[in-house]
């Protein structure tokens, strides 16, 4: 037989060998296998910065000053990092800490909102008139959150250290007036 055929066979036999194990884990155990931006960064930094928006002073005079709990709407969070990091799933984390708040209401954002609008223009044509929504009668936002994310970065050696910084501004959708605005940030050290 010849060598490259012996070569080739040992190569299928080797990689044939290699098992791989899958297990279920916690969706809640911190895990970090590659120092970058993860889930739990994500997790964290959202129930963390939501806390500190609404156990503000600026926040608590605002919606004293309304009367009622304020509405909110997520804008976009830009990813200015070098990492791919996954922006509509870390929204979608702000969005789930501020509905189950019960300290402010949420309305849908951009995406979702043209599909509750598709939806209710289909109703008009399609659904028994006494079932059918009714046009202009969306709940308005009062401020939008939204903000970006950006990262530092230090390398030397085999060694890295990430500083993820989260700027996040709740802005008065009638005014433009700041309501509030806070940072959050997450160092990793990375040693290979």
């Amino acid at each position: 037989m010849p060598k490259v055929y012996m070569s080739s066979l040992l190569l299928v036999f080797l990689f044939s060998c290699q098992t791989r194990s899958v297990s279920r884990i916690d969706p809640a155990k911190e895990i970090d296998l590659s120092g970058r931006w993860n889930d739990v960064d994500s997790r964290k930094v959202a129930d963390q910065m939501i806390y500190d928006l609404f156990e503000s002073e600026s926040f608590k005079n605002y919606a004293k000053a309304k009367g009622r709990k304020p509405v909110i709407v997520v804008g976009q969070i830009r990813n200015k990092t070098s990492e791919h990091i996954d922006a509509d799933n870390f929204i979608k984390k702000f969005e789930v800490v501020i509905h189950n708040s019960n300290v402010a209401d949420l309305v849908e954002s951009g995406e979702f909102r043209d599909k509750v609008r598709v939806e209710r223009s289909e109703q008009q044509d399609y659904a028994d008139p006494a079932t059918a929504k009714r046009w202009g009668m969306e709940t308005g936002a009062d401020v939008m959150l939204f903000g970006d994310m950006t990262s530092e970065v230090d390398t030397y050696n085999n060694k890295r250290v990430v500083n993820y910084i989260t700027t996040l501004y709740l802005t008065d959708l009638e005014t433009n007036k700041r309501v509030w605005f806070g940072q959050n940030e997450i160092k990793k050290y990375v040693k290979n």
